[in-house]
């Protein structure tokens, strides 16, 4: 399990990286600041391994998955929500296909929004799972999060 979330750290810092090589088209209507996400996506994948901790919101204490949020996009220079039901709120909401690094991605189980986390792109996130994980890189393929997936939402900047 160790070896699989490594690889798929890697893979996700690849694509991470690789989207900085050149930039690419922006659907019409829905551009924002490449740079901003590509940094948001960066941080976020520093973050893999760090435990997680409700209502935590650093990388020493551990992270929620709206604290790990937070975190990186104040870390990166954007004031943002610490609720997930408030980025949910503040998040313009984007069709999948439109997503870029940087994005958020949201779930929820039964009635209610449960979960956040940071797009990276080719239908991979960043997030804080629950209790007893730790911040990790996960697939939107995953039939749960196929399932659960409720919105994508944009907060960062649009390109002047």
């Amino acid at each position: 399990m160790l070896a699989l979330m490594r690889i798929l750290v890697v893979a996700a810092a690849a694509l991470v990286l690789s989207a900085c090589a050149g930039t690419a088209p922006q659907p019409s209507g829905a551009t924002r600041s490449a740079d901003a996400g590509d940094t948001v996506a960066r941080l976020a994948v520093r973050m893999v391994g760090v435990p997680y901790r409700y209502g935590g919101s650093d990388p020493e204490g551990g992270f929620d998955c709206s604290g790990l949020v937070h975190y990186t996009y104040t870390t990166s220079g954007y004031a943002v929500p610490r609720t997930a039901q408030d980025l949910f709120k503040a998040a313009r909401k984007i069709a999948l296909e439109d997503a870029a690094e940087g994005d958020l991605v949201f779930f929820q189980d039964q009635a209610k929004l449960s979960h956040v986390g940071i797009y990276l792109g080719e239908g991979m996130f960043v997030h804080a799972p629950s209790s007893g994980d730790t911040v990790s890189v996960a697939s939107l393929e995953t039939p749960y999060y196929q399932r659960h997936l409720v919105a994508v939402g944009r907060l960062l900047p649009s390109r002047l």
